[in-house]
């Protein structure tokens, strides 16, 4: 646990702050101990505190009044209330005066580690949320994870060559972002920066949109026109989803890869080339390469650094950084004040598997602006797929059709509702999936 975790314990038990110093201290936290409020007071107002942990009864002021002394002046100080006389009633008053957690005394070291774990996940949730809305100066792309870290050393280590790059990622990871970062931060920048959608050019049409056509060239030909290569002279080319490019494209690519020529459409002037070569792609071009349907040689010559794009799932606290973003973004649009979010919902974002990555997150958090009236936004709120994300009661009570019921509506969200996929990672074929799915509707649990 990060030593930045400055933790206040007020308890008039000496005994009681020996075993909470004791446990917690081994652990990484800051812990400062006092037996009485008005001790307490003082080093709110010295300290920077991110939780406070006090009794429930203790002579003169109590433990609700402090709790209601630090939400009235340090609303960001998380609480948690302990107490050697449990009851309902008093939980229930805590928890209302802003406890975020309630701990009854005698407790264990892992109940109180539990507790504490808990809402320092809250706090740190809460932190990223409330901070400036600046982006962090990693190439214009947010983001602070390890993850993203190395891709950011790559996007440096890229941008300070002139070797063609290769930039594979999940749909809505970030690709064209990473291409934009690495020509923009290279001596090409004030150069074009030219796109190319590989999958969006029919087949006829590859030589002329690659490389231009003069006048006449062929029917319809009125005009001469000139093609993606031509326009990144001196630039960089960004060829997206080059999985996807036919057998004719590769051809093609290769040769102009290799030559640095090439000639137009009804033309036989020859034109040099001195364009960057930056691809992306989703798929595996290795796996496709051994399996015969990507050449070789033109992933060799495209692949001189490759920067791997991490999804959205694996970049940890990156997607709260990126909630908030959108959260200020949109609200902005709207000429609206940015809403909250309860911890449940948080919990969902970090817990749910983004299948559409960070285009999918945008798109979700642009909708719960535009359509969601009150504040803060709930659980509720949320599409059905990432509910379904959300930890279900009862533990190890639950029935194993109830876990089976979740594991096949979690893989379906994983896979964007793909059937065939989502029946070959489960292990079963699409028949048996569907038959499950049906059964699951009849009982009422979907």
């Amino acid at each position: 646990m990060s030593n930045s975790i400055r933790i206040l314990a007020v308890d008039d038990s000496k005994s009681t702050l020996e075993v909470i110093k004791r446990n917690l201290q081994p652990e990484g936290y800051e812990v400062f101990t006092c037996e009485r409020v008005d001790e307490a007071l003082p080093l709110l107002e010295d300290l920077e505190v991110d939780l406070v942990i006090t009794d429930y009864r203790m002579p003169q002021a109590t433990g609700m009044d402090l709790i209601k002394h630090v939400r009235a002046n340090y609303p960001d100080t998380e609480i948690m209330m302990i107490t050697g006389y449990p009851s309902i009633p008093g939980a229930v008053e805590a928890i209302k005066d802003g406890a975020g957690e309630y701990l009854a005394k005698p407790f264990t070291k892992e109940e109180l580690l539990g507790a504490v774990e808990r809402i320092v996940e809250r706090h740190q949730r809460r932190r990223v949320l409330s901070s400036p809305d600046t982006p962090p100066d990693n190439f214009g792309i947010i983001g602070s994870s390890l993850e993203m870290e190395q891709v950011f050393r790559r996007i440096g280590k890229a941008a300070a060559t002139d070797a063609n790059v290769l930039i594979v990622g999940e749909s809505g990871t970030g690709k064209e972002l990473v291409a934009r970062a690495v020509h923009y931060n290279s001596d090409r920048r004030a150069a074009p920066f030219v796109p190319v959608n590989c999958t969006a050019i029919p087949d006829s049409l590859v030589e002329s949109e690659l490389f231009g056509h003069v006048k006449g060239a062929f029917t319809g030909a009125k005009e001469g026109r000139a093609g993606f290569f031509e326009i990144a002279q001196a630039g960089s080319i960004f060829l997206d989803e080059i999985g996807d490019a036919s057998p004719n494209m590769q051809a093609k690519l290769l040769r102009v890869i290799q030559s640095k020529e090439f000639t137009k459409v009804g033309s036989s002037k020859v034109h040099t080339v001195d364009t960057r070569i930056l691809a992306a792609t989703h798929k595996n071009l290795k796996r496709m390469v051994e399996e015969g349907s990507f050449r070789e040689d033109l992933y060799y010559r495209i692949n001189v650094v490759d920067i791997p794009v991490p999804n959205l799932s694996e970049r940890g606290d990156d997607i709260l950084v990126l909630v908030h973003h959108f959260l200020s973004k949109f609200s902005r649009a709207m000429h609206r004040t940015p809403p909250g979010l309860t911890d449940d919902v948080l919990q969902a974002f970090r817990r749910y598997a983004w299948p559409g990555n960070v285009r999918e997150l945008e798109n979700l958090i642009q909708r719960l602006v535009v359509i969601v009236d009150h504040d803060p936004v709930e659980v509720t709120d949320l599409p059905e797929s990432m509910r379904f994300s959300l930890p279900k009661e009862g533990g190890v009570n639950r029935s194993l059709a109830e876990v089976e019921y979740e594991h096949i509506q979690n893989v379906l969200t994983m896979t964007g509702d793909n059937k065939t996929r989502a029946a070959e990672i489960l292990g079963i074929n699409r028949k048996t999936l569907r038959e499950k799915i049906k059964r699951m509707e009849q009982r009422g649990e979907s």
